[in-house]
């Protein structure tokens, strides 16, 4: 049994754009909560990343073997798609993956595109613009996908520094975050996610940069550790460094940053999330799942 303990011992500050009506400054205060060690699942080469859809299915992109996997969350393997290459539904360096309903996007990073499948992991459609005339649709290298509610996909696109959005039919739109953000300018992105209320959220090089669905910089998140993911899932926000995991649901009026530390020796988080009370963790090679204790 693994042990997890809240700190209290985090320095964020917060200036988000609360349901587009004011600006809100929040000191973070730490809500504990127990939790307990249940189970792992999955068998990774080099687990990148993962996401939950609705339905409760678990994608992983796998880098280490270009291929993306779904699952249940007792573990059983659904379908497996992928290997190296260039053509459909093959990868060079699967690095993020994100769901709807109907529809998983895979990041494919050195590809230069977004893939789309259905649930079942057959190949839909792909979206790449780096040879695009307009060089303000091309994106290259990029790190990370969403789509909101509305259905309009952003992109990070990590050879420009700077955000795409795109319609439902894959028509460019704008981008943002770039060198005329002014104090929003991204300088070291490493992922995104977007809220119910179509906020987008870039995890950069000292916190998070917050946007809203036009692109206007909206807010920061200062925040002293070092980050690699951000996640959103059902309004849970998952933040996680390679040791430590911050939560925070964004349904609630007071915006409360819990800190979760797992009690494992020499374990490094690639990713994390929290579903249905449960919180996942992605390692390079499997997932833990714990649950809160009654």
């Amino acid at each position: 049994m693994f042990e997890i303990i809240h700190c209290i011992f985090v320095y964020m500050k917060l200036k988000i754009m609360k349901y587009c009506a004011s600006f809100l400054f929040i000191t973070i205060a730490i809500n504990a909560q127990q939790y307990d060690y249940q189970y792992s699942i999955g068998k990774f080469k080099n687990a990148s990343s993962f996401y939950i859809a609705a339905s409760g299915i678990i994608y992983v992109t796998d880098s280490g073997n270009d291929q993306i996997t779904s699952l249940d969350t007792l573990g059983n393997i659904l379908q497996t798609t992928g290997g190296y290459g260039w053509t459909d539904a093959t990868f060079d360096e699967p690095v993020d993956v994100f769901a709807t309903p109907l529809n998983i996007y895979v990041t494919d990073k050195n590809n230069h595109r977004i893939q789309r499948f259905d649930r079942d992991l057959n190949f839909i459609s792909s979206l790449c613009t780096k040879d695009e005339d307009n060089k303000e649709a091309r994106f290259g290298y990029p790190l990370s996908c969403a789509v909101s509610n509305q259905g309009d996909m952003y992109i990070l696109d990590s050879e420009n520094q700077r955000v795409i959005k795109f319609d439902l039919f894959g028509n460019f739109i704008q981008n943002f975050g770039g060198f005329d953000a002014g104090s929003y300018m991204l300088e070291n992105p490493k992922s995104l996610a977007v809220n119910s209320n179509n906020l987008i959220l870039v995890l950069d090089e000292s916190g998070i940069v917050i946007f809203d669905s036009f692109g206007n910089g909206v807010g920061n998140i200062e925040i002293e550790e070092k980050l690699v993911s951000l996640r959103i899932i059902f309004d849970n926000l998952t933040l996680n460094s390679i040791d430590k995991i911050f939560t925070q649901n964004l349904r609630t009026e007071d915006q409360i940053f819990n800190e979760i530390v797992l009690d494992f020796r020499d374990l490094e988080i690639v990713s994390s999330l929290f579903y249905n009370d449960k919180l996942y963790v992605l390692t390079s090679k499997e997932i833990l799942i714990f649950s809160t204790l009654n």
